[in-house]
């Protein structure tokens, strides 16, 4: 089963679970739901150590290539980002209401795994801070860091990072498939499993709508500057984006995102600096799935949805998933804590959402490198040179 890649191993996994959730042995079955009461609450206690590890050390980064270049770069890729979760909102408002069950036909109670079966034992690890407190700390390091030009914080703040990052891939990753085995096989026992599946195909297929728009949109400004057909622009970077849906991960398509920029024109030095910059801060495709998924999640449990709550949670994950770690999944897990503080999601629903958003990964982490090469073309022309394909 190792061998086989990340999402294999979730689908698998998720066969898994609604098979024995259809046996419906039930001491196997609480079995497994005490394993998910003791993974999700370990979950809860290292957010605020993955914000700290991501987020502080990224801005901190940021800070050392000061320039115009770069706030030029931030601002566009932050911008491509708030823009893609906005029409993710208004896109969702208006489909969702029309696709989704109401929440009492689709689930009773506040989550799902209300009513379900009970783990044997549950162990409590409270987080060692908020998840406010996290990311307040995390802004003040990382422009700390940028500030003093020092390394000792610096230095520090990154193993932190390398240690959260070990347990993401070490830890979280390898487990998540029995995870969400678990997850399923108590929905389906509860007979839950058929209607959630159906309606989550059916959001699944409007997030990879919206991932085409807004690369067509990021395209068409890109093209209207530089005097370029969008489609074409589009076409050369489709060897990324066919990349990234295989490795999950905006750093391991780098190679490729850079390559295929470069090939649309751009200039070797712009390119060699936005498209890695980029593929840690652009994140428009995560955002669209994240935003879509949650507000379906949210619906789907009777939930309130403000346009003020959605706007401000799409601002704060422009900048908490900055730095997100080259892994599948660093998105959601960078998200986790605004899902629980600023959507009031708790342990199940956060768990149903890494569920839901690792299985559309591949294709978020495809559009956010296919947009990082509109971003570098607008960069190029921004800094005064033209498309010059080789």
């Amino acid at each position: 089963m190792k061998k086989l890649g990340l999402l294999p191993r979730l689908i698998l996994g998720l066969i898994v679970g609604i098979i024995l959730g259809k046996v419906g042995n039930v001491p196997l079955l609480r079995i497994m739901v005490t394993f998910n009461g003791i993974f999700g609450n370990f979950l809860q206690f290292v957010i605020p150590l993955i914000i700290l590890g991501f987020v502080a050390p990224g801005i901190g980064d940021l800070g050392k290539k000061a320039g115009k270049l770069l706030g030029i770069t931030t601002v566009l890729a932050y911008g491509s980002t708030i823009i893609a979760g906005s029409l993710a909102y208004f896109t969702n408002s208006v489909l969702l209401t029309k696709i989704l069950p109401k929440a009492g036909d689709m689930i009773s109670g506040n989550n799902p795994e209300a009513g379900l079966l009970k783990g044997y034992i549950s162990v409590d690890m409270p987080p060692i801070m908020g998840v406010m407190t996290a990311l307040l700390m995390a802004f003040i390091l990382g422009i700390g860091i940028a500030i003093v030009e020092g390394n000792t914080i610096k230095n520090f703040m990154n193993e932190i990072q390398t240690i959260v990052e070990s347990i993401i891939t070490k830890i979280i990753i390898p487990f998540l498939p029995i995870y969400i085995a678990g997850i399923f096989a108590n929905m389906t026992y509860a007979g839950e499993i058929v209607k959630i599946m159906s309606v989550f195909a059916k959001v699944f297929g409007i997030i990879i709508v919206l991932h085409y728009v807004i690369l067509l949109v990021q395209y068409t400004v890109a093209g209207s500057l530089v005097g370029g057909n969008p489609i074409a622009l589009i076409r050369r970077m489709l060897p990324a984006y066919f990349t990234a849906i295989g490795t999950q991960s905006s750093a391991a398509t780098i190679p490729v995102t850079l390559n295929q920029t470069k090939a649309n024109g751009v200039n070797d030095g712009i390119a060699d600096f936005t498209i890695p910059l980029c593929a840690t801060i652009h994140l428009s495709g995560s955002t669209i799935t994240l935003v879509s998924c949650s507000m379906a999640v949210m619906m789907l449990n009777g939930m309130p949805i403000t346009f003020s709550g959605m706007f401000g949670f799409i601002l704060m994950l422009g900048v908490t998933m900055v730095a997100a770690p080259g892994v599948p999944g660093g998105a959601v897990m960078a998200a986790l804590g605004l899902l629980e503080s600023m959507l009031g999601f708790g342990p199940e629903l956060t768990s149903l959402m890494i569920a839901l958003y690792l299985t559309q990964d591949s294709f978020g982490t495809a559009c956010n490198v296919t947009g990082d090469g509109a971003i570098a073309i607008i960069v190029n022309k921004l800094a005064g040179f033209k498309l010059e394909r080789k």
